[in-house]
């Protein structure tokens, strides 16, 4: 029996934030008293930060989750795996570990975790072990409306005049400037460093996909998506999916919360 079993069985017998959500947050159903898993992490891409899980936040805690968001510092997988694996340890039980675009490849090496007990995607980049982040794009041509100003020191951001239609292209355009100019670039190394775990192999996976998403091909989300085994949810929206449409990715959530359980017993 692994870890994660042993975990299962004991378990079983114990800033830009989303726009107008806080509604529909209040107005979700709270989680039964004895639902196993009560507890998520969520693990932020390049290009942003933390803040930008609020309506995702929002909606869970309503339904009565423990939510903890990681700030990812960017600056190689091995230190945003770190920060991702500091927020596991202070866990108190199961958890579903989430991941948007880059934060992907994190928690599909961080998800090994013996607390993780199911993984959701959010239009995510999902390497499989001995494989590199960068591997994902071969065979694949990305959307020409994404476009990345690197400098000389390495670090990359979202090209400023491509920001808005490149990678939130359903927010106003002063929030598109806010989050433009609030950017936290990443180190491009990252997209090189090789993985030494795949959790997708031993845990079950969710995937959310942004039907609009320019960051990445939709041919390469769905191919990623399929080799995981995700069971996929598609939703009108751009890249900012986790921002855009919190309640389609908080509702994801919450399913693998109750359905990782039981698929793991």
């Amino acid at each position: 029996m692994t870890k994660f079993h042993t975990l299962i069985a004991a378990a079983a017998t114990a800033a830009v934030g989303a726009i107008g959500t806080t509604d529909q947050a209040r107005a979700q159903t709270r989680i039964p008293d004895d639902q196993v898993i009560r507890n998520v992490v969520l693990v932020h891409g390049a290009f942003a930060d933390a803040s930008g899980w609020r309506g995702v936040y929002d909606d869970l805690t309503a339904r009565g989750y423990r939510v903890t968001m990681v700030q990812n510092p960017l600056t190689s997988l091995a230190d945003d795996v770190a920060a991702t694996n500091r927020a596991l340890n202070r866990q108190d039980g199961l958890t579903i570990l989430v991941g948007h675009s880059w934060g992907g490849t994190v928690i599909t090496e961080a998800g090994v975790h013996p607390k993780v007990a199911g993984l959701v995607y959010v239009s995510a980049l999902s390497p499989d072990a001995g494989e590199t982040t960068g591997q994902q794009y071969d065979g694949f041509t990305s959307p020409p409306e994404f476009v990345l100003d690197i400098g000389e020191d390495g670090y990359g951001y979202v090209a400023p005049d491509s920001f808005h239609a490149g990678f939130a292209h359903d927010v106003s355009e002063q929030d598109a400037a806010f989050m433009r100019d609030a950017q936290v670039p990443i180190n491009m190394d990252v997209f090189g460093a090789t993985l030494e775990n795949a959790a997708w192999r031993i845990k079950p996976s969710w995937a959310v996909i942004a039907t609009e998403d320019k960051a990445f091909s939709q041919e390469m989300l769905h191919h990623m998506a399929d080799r995981i085994g995700a069971k996929v949810t598609e939703v009108s929206a751009s890249h900012a999916v986790f921002m855009t449409q919190p309640a389609v990715v908080a509702e994801t959530i919450d399913e693998a919360a109750r359905e990782a359980f039981v698929s793991a017993r």
